[in-house]
């Protein structure tokens, strides 16, 4: 069984990505997260960070945990309030796509939660499609996510070119079908590159799918398959491939913020425009 004492520092380091902001954060010692995520990766049989001088980076491990860890914190907080008998509050079902839970989102909800000590949040991460979904069907109250195009209106954050995406200094062969790393189906990134290559004849084939941006990155930076992803997801191991290496142009991807038609609690207001000032200072 994992420690969630552990687990809180785990995933304040994946989320900021560095273990001396998670430490300022959590209000420990540098030494002491630094000793927690030792004592995780002891009781995980596997390293769970990739660290460098100026990086810290979850592994293939580290993302599958990060979801879990997130669940087991969630419902052990669940557990905590209805044992106590503490009112609730104000609950707010919220969608997010993975590439926004893997940036800078969770750090802008946990602000407001601790703003809002009386609400609680629910988190669904999933493809841009299945949250638009949820939302028209009520499920949700606002969905935060990316997509190439859609009819529904919502709050603009900004736009962003589609790249591809796959390692620094290596290029895949042109004379083979294209070897792809996609997120499942459905997918607005997947469905633009698909729908590129085959507007510009270009054979390809399917390599890796995974849910997770970790997974994606991976996969382009081993020289395994090329993958779509928004310019900002670069890593320093990746570069973003053009017509020089014979692939179409991708379109521009649209990040939004969206909330639920009517009715519902003023928070939900006063959560996106938290999402949107966030995104604005990212900028």
């Amino acid at each position: 069984m994992f420690d969630t004492t552990l687990l809180r520092t785990f995933q304040a380091v994946a989320q900021e990505a560095n273990f001396t902001k998670a430490a300022r954060r959590l209000n420990l010692t540098q030494s002491a997260v630094s000793a927690h995520i030792r004592r995780l990766e002891v009781q995980a049989d596997r390293p769970l960070f990739e660290r460098n001088t100026r990086s810290v980076a979850l592994t293939a491990e580290g993302e599958a945990l990060l979801g879990y860890a997130r669940a087991i914190l969630r419902l052990n907080e669940d557990a905590r309030l209805r044992l106590s008998g503490k009112n609730r509050g104000v609950h707010l079902r919220l969608g997010a796509s993975d590439d926004f839970m893997s940036n800078w989102l969770p750090r802008t909800l946990a602000q407001f939660q601790h703003g809002h000590p009386a609400l609680t949040l629910e988190v669904r991460v999933a493809n841009t499609a299945l949250l638009l979904a949820g939302l028209d069907r009520g499920e949700l109250d606002v969905v935060v996510c990316g997509r190439c195009q859609g009819d529904q209106s919502g709050q603009l954050l900004w736009r962003e070119p589609l790249v591809w995406a796959y390692a620094k200094g290596a290029a895949p062969d042109t004379t083979a079908p294209l070897s792809l790393a996609l997120f499942p189906e459905p997918c607005p990134y997947r469905d633009a590159a698909l729908a590129a290559l085959a507007a510009a004849g270009r054979e390809a084939r399917i390599t890796v799918v995974s849910p997770s941006i970790g997974g994606l990155r991976a996969a382009a930076a081993a020289e395994l398959a090329v993958c779509p992803l928004y310019r900002s997801l670069l890593t320093p191991q990746l570069r973003a491939l053009g017509r020089e290496a014979g692939l179409p142009r991708l379109p521009e991807v649209e990040f939004t913020v969206f909330t639920r038609s009517r009715g519902g609690p003023r928070e939900i207001g006063d959560i996106a425009q938290d999402i949107i000032k966030a995104a604005a200072s990212r900028r």
